[in-house]
């Protein structure tokens, strides 16, 4: 193993340093095992390979932390409550959210990065026109394995890798991808908190 040199032990006090304050300051991110766990390993990857393995640490563990967030928003409810606009005048859901993502994953990574021949998961809105026979637990299933086949090539894939697929094919890098899907789940995780709280009290990551 390499020694660090100056400027990745100066950024590991930095990345430290913030992580400190924000434990000290944030009662929630005391109770955070998943944000703390990102911290540590955004820090971990700058002590030991460089700016480059770090920045792609910050982008997949941002990406972990918000599908895992929201996953965990629509866990624990009834099928009633994850179908229940609890948010007025707004008509989302938790059943709608956790189906929209499902398709945005497919959308993004498999047919516009990798052009895959794979077909929508749903026709254009219909994620939020909930079936009867449509649970939370279903979705929920099929919401991780869409993940796991697009974590697979993430395993493999180089952040300036360009979209194969349209609508415009070459201009985006999965980099720029990443970064609009961490921006995508950020504003529905946060339509999600209003909603949990709404349904049951429940807050917090």
């Amino acid at each position: 193993m390499r020694r660090p040199g100056f400027t990745y032990v100066l950024t590991l006090v930095a990345v430290a340093a913030a992580v400190l304050i924000r434990w000290l300051l944030d009662p929630v991110l005391r109770d955070s095992l998943p944000l703390v766990t990102l911290y540590g390993a955004i820090a971990f990857g700058v002590w030991i390979g460089g700016w480059r393995p770090a920045l792609v640490a910050v982008l997949l563990g941002y990406l972990a932390y918000h599908r895992a967030v929201l996953a965990r928003k629509a866990e624990g409810v009834t099928d009633e409550q994850a179908r229940r606009a609890a948010s007025p005048p707004s008509t989302l859901t938790l059943l709608g959210l956790i189906r929209h993502m499902t398709d945005v994953e497919r959308w993004w990574f498999r047919r516009v990065l990798l052009a895959e021949d794979v077909p929508a998961l749903f026709d254009d809105e219909e994620e939020w026109q909930l079936p009867l026979e449509a649970t939370i637990a279903g979705a929920l299933v099929d919401y991780w394995e869409e993940i796991a086949v697009i974590d697979r090539h993430l395993a493999s894939a180089h952040m300036d890798d360009r979209n194969q697929g349209g609508p415009d094919p070459g201009q985006h890098t999965l980099r720029r991808t990443i970064v609009h899907m961490i921006e995508e789940y950020a504003r529905h995780c946060g339509h999600a908190d209003l909603l949990r709280e709404a349904i049951d009290g429940a807050t917090g990551d």
